[in-house]
């Protein structure tokens, strides 16, 4: 079975993850955290690389040992040293590590303190009140395991879609390569871009249903196949992701894709616009009476209703079917709308590239200007900066800078916020910076009342220009920190700061509901990819799927502006505060 980078960069988590529940030397574990993170953002597949014969440690953060071990995996389909310590720890830690905000050093202290081994262990002993005698712990985070457990029984698994995204895109090549298929679309979450997926939906139009099923069933990463029929199977992938697949004609074709995109309120509401005006409509057409009306697309779909057709992403009933009868939806934020990106890190921090490097990625974008922000010294773990460390760096960025033609690097650092809203760094150097990206990196427990008097304070630093990830949320491992954040969308309105959606996969902060807020507020959003190697530049297609599931158009992104308009923006940002 091919291995995608994906499943490599699950790999390299996993060992660190059971590495760091060993106890085992924290460099260590923190070599293969940055190598999963490396690999997962690659766009070319490293197997690709392994067939070539390339040497892998021409990779950043691949060492000798760690191309061995992608070899290894990529040709055998296996790493030893995983298996070895999958086989020393009970197999129910992994689960409990997929609980929000149950890391490996709290799994750690739970297996060896209360020797527990599996959710079921687990929810026991939350349920009797073990949990919370142990140091570290407490009532609140008993609860929050409880309730996450609870969460995850009723909901079922659920995937972040970037982890999906290799699957998806490699199994829709393959189906578009079988003689006779026209069309293949996936549907559903998938193609909303909500942040996690539960499953697959593809439609397939195709001259040959049998050979597209056939195709399916024997495509080498099924692992299992639930059902095989005529127009309709379903398959487990070796990931575990549940694929369901249907062939339809093609006079049906935009109404099988319009009714499995569609999240079930989008669809009611659409079904009762339907039914007002005599029509029917359902996976099969648009139908009066007996009569065929529309279904080959879902612009004719739509048309058939007296709606405008709503972007895949809005389809939620959070508006875009009355927007869509009155023929006022928004025109969403696009790719090539992005002109350049305000937060990025480098190696004087935690980054994997030099600030050149970085520099010629987002020239070969076509960006305008780059912010490199590396952390501030209070972030010690990610090598962060100190005043002197940071003026030197300002001092190469400038001589960069006067090399470039048309293209700019901007000064920037992303700065703690401390426990007392005050921020990591003296104010003299954040003065010679073109901007400030403020951040919560710590003390995550605090009341919602403190956590968002602390962000407040911090916006209100005369230097400060951009939140960034203003939850601090890590989807599906970490849940959001206390904080009121329709507060500090209006606390940045007032004070002409910007708050920023982290275009990070795993984070996607701020969310979908929070960008309208922002938006309505009037709040100008910075998509911004953290990037820490130049790869991380291509994640800014996740951000933009958030963005645009939030309702936000072109003019509402900070970054969707080119340097002329933004920086006098950037300048108001930073001066004249009380």
């Amino acid at each position: 079975m091919p291995v995608h980078n994906a499943d490599i960069a699950a790999a390299f988590d996993e060992i660190a993850d059971l590495l760091e529940i060993k106890g085992e030397n924290p460099f260590r574990v923190r070599a293969y955290r940055n190598a999963a993170r490396v690999v997962g953002d690659m766009a070319e597949e490293l197997r690709d690389k392994v067939e070539r014969g390339e040497d892998l440690t021409q990779l950043p953060g691949i060492g000798k040992d760690l191309a061995q071990k992608i070899g290894q995996l990529v040709i055998t389909g296996r790493i030893a040293q995983l298996e070895e310590l999958r086989q020393a720890l009970p197999p129910g830690l992994l689960d409990m590590l997929r609980l929000p905000g149950l890391g490996p050093k709290r799994v750690k202290v739970l297996f060896e303190d209360l020797q527990l081994r599996d959710l079921a262990q687990l929810a026991e002993a939350a349920r009797a009140g073990r949990i919370r005698e142990i140091k570290g712990f407490g009532e609140k985070i008993e609860a929050s395991i409880l309730k996450a457990i609870e969460a995850r029984r009723s909901e079922g698994t659920r995937v972040r879609r970037a982890a999906v995204a290799p699957y998806a895109e490699s199994l829709v090549k393959t189906l578009r390569r079988v003689p006779g298929v026209k069309q293949v679309e996936v549907a559903g979450s998938y193609r909303r871009a909500r942040e996690t997926i539960g499953d697959l939906d593809i439609l397939v139009e195709a001259e040959n249903a049998a050979s597209v099923m056939d195709a399916f069933t024997g495509y080498d990463e099924v692992q299992q196949v639930l059902a095989k029929g005529d127009t309709k199977s379903s398959a487990l992938l070796r990931t575990g992701l549940q694929v369901d697949l249907r062939v339809v004609p093609a006079e049906s074709f935009g109404a099988a894709l319009q009714y499995f995109t569609g999240s079930k309120e989008h669809n009611i509401a659409v079904r009762k616009i339907a039914q007002a005006k005599g029509l029917k409509v359902n996976e099969y057409a648009v139908m009066r009476g007996e009569a065929y009306v529309a279904g080959r697309t879902e612009d004719e779909v739509y048309a058939a209703l007296g709606l405008a057709t709503p972007p895949p992403e809005l389809r939620e009933n959070r508006g875009e079917v009355e927007r869509a009868a009155a023929g006022a939806l928004p025109r969403l934020v696009e790719p090539q709308d992005i002109r350049g990106d305000l937060h990025n890190h480098s190696t004087w921090s935690d980054g994997a590239n030099t600030i050149e490097e970085m520099a010629g990625a987002a020239i070969a974008r076509g960006y305008e200007y780059l912010a490199i922000c590396d952390h501030s010294k209070r972030l010690t773990v990610a090598n962060g900066l100190d005043e002197k460390r940071l003026a030197k760096q300002i001092a190469e960025i400038e001589a960069l800078n006067a090399r470039f033609k048309g293209f700019r690097l901007l000064k920037g650092v992303e700065c703690d916020i401390l426990e007392d809203g005050s921020l990591d760094l003296d104010d003299a150097i954040l003065a010679e910076l073109d901007l400030v990206v403020v951040s919560v990196h710590s003390k995550f427990n605090l009341s919602r009342e403190r956590q968002t008097a602390r962000v407040l304070k911090a916006l209100d630093h005369p230097w400060a220009t951009i939140l960034a990830h203003p939850t601090g949320r890590l989807i599906l491992e970490r849940e959001p920190y206390e904080i009121d954040i329709p507060r500090v969308i209006a606390h940045a309105k007032a004070r002409g700061c910007f708050l920023e959606l982290n275009a990070n996969p795993m984070r996607l902060d701020l969310n979908d509901v929070y960008c309208q807020m922002a938006k309505d507020a009037g709040v100008l959003i910075a998509i911004n990819v953290d990037g820490h190697q130049t790869g991380d530049l291509a994640n800014i297609a996740y951000g933009i799927g958030q963005a645009r599931r939030g309702w936000l158009e072109k003019r509402d992104v900070l970054n969707a502006r080119g340097w002329k308009e933004l920086s006098p923006l950037l300048k108001a940002s930073r001066r004249g505060r009380a």
